[in-house]
């Protein structure tokens, strides 16, 4: 299951998606999660859907290496289905046990925040799908520094070295669980909380070899004479073309679209 996480994963390319500016990239998903969160109807849920699955078909990456990223978190997803379906108050009561009780503006609500956590996830995967850890950087530092965010370099740094660890960590939880397999641990006897117990033997050599690999990183960073972004040139600038622009126009389109979903039917109505 830890495989199929792809938040952090790279997967090369030269696809449309691949081509375009990390700026764009990063602009485009701030609009797309606006317009996802701005969805009150299953129609506009319908224009997002189709909008990512373009961004799937664009972006060269298999449909199954881009979806699978939604294995992991089935869990949270039933969990939030299920808690708005019992917590929502408002709407006509179909089913109660006790102080139990379902209504249909709570399957309706829990539907529609299930579908917004599975769209936010692959769109979020398919930015680091698609983009290098180091372009990565040099995208949310230039975001970053537009908006005046101090010290913009080092946490635009920062955040790309915490998702270029995250599938290194999993490799490394994966090699802990089968050498402690091989031993006689057995990690999938019991409920989930046994489970949850049986993983507490792997945090202490999880966190020293993390903490170890971030000293080597930073040795390494110091003997290339690393300084911060202060002077830094780059191998490739980045340069905005044709393609990043369309690409901001149709994110626009989607919250355009999504916009007049919500309000203008309502005006209408």
């Amino acid at each position: 299951m830890l495989k199929d996480i792809t938040v952090g994963q790279y997967y090369p390319g030269q696809s449309f998606l691949h081509r375009l500016d990390p700026r764009a990239k990063i602009i485009g998903l701030a609009l797309y999660m606006t317009a996802l969160f701005l969805v009150r109807r299953l129609a506009g849920f319908g224009y997002v859907a189709v909008f990512t699955v373009l961004l799937i078909a664009s972006s060269g990456v298999p449909p199954k290496v881009a979806l699978k990223g939604i294995k992991p978190i089935w869990p949270l997803l039933a969990f939030t289905l299920v808690l708005n379906f019992f917590l929502t108050p408002a709407g006509e009561v179909l089913w109660r046990w006790g102080a139990l009780k379902v209504t249909d503006a709570g399957i309706t609500r829990g539907i529609f925040m299930t579908l917004r956590l599975v769209l936010l996830l692959n769109a979020t995967a398919l930015l680091t799908l698609t983009t290098t850890p180091i372009r990565l950087t040099d995208g949310l530092e230039r975001v970053m520094g537009r908006l005046r965010v101090p010290m913009a370099h080092e946490l635009a740094m920062m955040m790309t070295i915490a998702l270029r660890f995250i599938p290194t960590l999993i490799e490394e939880t994966e090699r802990l669980m089968k050498a402690q397999t091989a031993r006689g641990a057995d990690f999938e006897r019991g409920g989930l909380i046994a489970r949850a117990k049986s993983l507490i033997p792997l945090l202490v050599p999880l966190f020293v070899g993390a903490l170890r690999r971030a000293d080597d990183l930073a040795t390494a960073m110091e003997a290339r004479c690393y300084r911060g972004g202060e002077g830094r040139t780059r191998l490739r600038p980045l340069r905005y073309q044709a393609r990043d622009g369309a690409a901001l126009l149709l994110a626009g389109g989607l919250l355009a679209l999504t916009v007049a979903d919500r309000y203008w039917l309502r005006w209408l109505n």
